[in-house]
């Protein structure tokens, strides 16, 4: 089964052009002088700004006198990075090989038509990404996935729904809508 066509594509873009990098400048200074330290400086920027977009990577590259390809090559190399934002809700949908026997492809259907977008994306509110993983190893509450830490086992393409819509309620009733 395929997913929806993804409408959370060009979501880094619109984000990219309001983050000011300024905010670096005391990260940057504190290991201008330490060999070495392109991972802590990406990882303290991907803490302030949620992802690495290319503007901060740029930044980056500028301030460290470093060449972009290289730290580009690092924050694509690492899979802790992300250069692309991820929304409030984080689903971990299982793949491994319990979860795919018991449905997890008709689970990721469902997610990616009521969220309209495509495995590895984020809806364009920055409410969900959707991400397969490799195992959560839960195996006996298999199809499963993860939102934000919390398991959800049992899984049917209804069921993955329902939660969705819960979530979304959740979330706009603490916006007071």
């Amino acid at each position: 089964m395929q997913c929806c066509g993804g409408k959370g594509k060009k979501v880094e873009d619109a984000n990219a052009s309001g983050i000011d990098v300024k905010k670096l400048d005391h990260i940057l200074e504190k290991y201008r002088s330490v060999p070495g330290s392109l991972i802590t400086v990406l990882q303290e920027a991907q803490e302030i700004y949620g992802y690495l977009s290319m503007k901060v990577l740029h930044y980056i590259a500028e301030q460290t006198n470093t060449k972009l390809a290289k730290v580009y090559g690092v924050a694509t190399f690492y899979t802790q990075f992300r250069l692309k934002p991820i929304g409030k809700y984080l689903i971990m949908l299982c793949q491994g090989t319990a979860c795919h026997v018991n449905g997890a492809k008709s689970v990721e259907a469902a997610l990616c038509d009521e969220l309209g977008i495509r495995e590895g994306e984020t809806t364009e509110d920055l409410l969900f990404t959707l991400n397969n993983v490799a195992c959560l190893g839960c195996c006996s509450l298999s199809p499963v996935m993860m939102v934000n830490g919390e398991t959800y086992g049992n899984l049917t393409p209804t069921k993955a729904r329902e939660l969705i819509k819960e979530l979304r309620n959740k979330h706009m009733e603490s916006k007071g809508a």
